[in-house]
C-alpha cells in the first residue's frame, strides 16, 4: 500500500547567516507542516538545497527530520542522480531505519533516451529495500519521462508512484489512464495540483505548503473527500501565491515567505541566491492580503 498520498512537504534547509543549517529552525519547521495537516514528508528534495549539502549535513538533516518527526507522519528520502551505479551503492550504504521510501529523479545533464530512463529506474528499484517513487522534472533535467516508459516502470513491483512536474496534463492523463490501479500519480507542480487531482492524482509534494500548510492542506482533504467548491476556492486562493514563490526560482521565493512567517531566515547557499527585492515585496504584499 502507498503511504505517500495526501499533501506531502518537500522540506526546505533553513541556514543560519553564517550559511551553517539552522537545526532548530528545522525542527519548527517539521512540527509546522505536521501539525498544520500534512500527510508525508520529503527528506533532501531538490528544494532542500540538497546539491549544497555535504555527506555529513544530509545526514544530520535527516536524522534532524525523522527525530522531530517521531513517527507520526511516513518520510521520504531523495536519492536520485546521474550515475545509476552511484545512486545504487548510496542506498546499499543507507539506514532506512524510519524512512518509508525513496524519491527518485530523472537523470540530469547526461540526458538518457527512454531505454536508458527504464533501465536505471529499473536498477534502483531492484537495489532499493523500500519503494521507489520517480520524480519526472524535465524542466531541470533536460529530459521528459514519457507517458509510455512511466507505465512501463509502474508495472515493477517496487515502483509505486510518480512526482508528476512536467506540467504537461495530457501527459498526466495518459500516465492516469494507462497505469495499473496499484500505481499513483503525485503533483510536482503546486499551482495545478488541484486540477491534476479532479484528474486522479492522489497527492502532491508541495513547496508552498512549508509555508501555508494548513490552506493547502485543506484543499487537498477538501477534493479527496469530494468537496470540489471549497477545494477550487482554496485553489484561487493560494494561485497568485503559488506564482509568486517560484518567480525568482526555488527555494528562494518559499524562504522569503517562511522568513516573513518566522520559521526560518531568507538564507541560502549559493549558486542560489535570495529572490529580488521586488519578488519580496509582492511576496509579503500578497501574504499580508490574502494568507495571513
Amino acid at each position: 500500500m502507498n503511504k505517500f498520498k495526501g499533501t506531502g512537504i518537500a522540506l526546505i534547509t533553513p541556514f543560519n547567516e553564517d550559511k551553517t543549517i539552522d537545526f532548530v529552525a528545522l525542527e519548527r519547521i517539521v512540527n509546522h507542516v505536521i501539525e498544520g495537516g500534512a500527510d508525508f514528508l520529503v527528506a533532501l528534495g531538490t528544494t532542500s538545497e540538497a546539491p549544497t549539502l555535504s555527506a555529513e549535513e544530509k545526514t544530520q538533516v535527516v536524522n534532524t527530520i525523522l527525530k522531530t518527526n517521531a513517527k507520526r507522519l511516513p518520510v521520504l528520502l531523495g536519492m536520485g542522480g546521474n550515475n545509476t551505479q552511484n545512486v545504487i551503492e548510496q542506498i546499499q550504504r543507507q539506514d532506512f531505519t524510519g524512512i518509508d521510501g525513496i524519491l527518485s529523479v530523472v537523470p540530469y545533464y547526461n540526458k538518457p533516451n527512454q531505454r536508458g530512463m527504464k533501465a536505471h529506474f529499473t536498477a534502483i528499484a531492484d537495489a532499493s529495500p523500500v519503494p521507489v517513487i520517480l520524480y519526472n522534472v524535465p524542466g531541470r533535467v533536460g529530459v521528459n519521462l514519457q507517458a509510455a516508459t512511466c507505465v512501463e516502470l509502474a508495472k515493477h513491483p517496487n515502483i509505486i508512484a510518480v512526482k508528476e512536474a512536467s506540467g504537461n496534463l495530457m501527459q498526466i492523463m495518459e500516465i492516469l489512464r494507462d497505469k495499473p490501479a496499484d500505481f499513483d500519480v503525485i503533483s510536482g507542480d503546486d499551482g495545478i495540483t488541484q486540477p491534476m487531482m479532479a484528474l486522479g492524482a492522489q497527492g502532491v509534494i508541495s513547496v508552498a505548503a512549508n509555508a501555508y500548510i494548513k490552506p493547502f492542506a485543506q484543499m487537498m482533504k477538501a477534493m479527496r473527500e469530494g468537496r470540489h467548491e471549497e477545494a477550487l476556492r482554496l485553489h484561487y486562493t493560494m494561485l497568485r501565491m503559488n506564482q509568486l514563490i517560484f518567480a525568482d526560482g526555488n527555494p528562494a521565493g518559499i524562504k522569503c515567505l517562511m522568513s516573513i512567517m518566522g520559521l526560518c531566515k531568507n538564507v541560502l547557499r549559493l549558486p542560489l541566491v535570495p529572490a529580488s527585492e521586488t519578488v519580496q515585496n509582492e511576496i509579503e504584499n500578497e501574504y499580508n492580503n490574502h494568507l495571513k
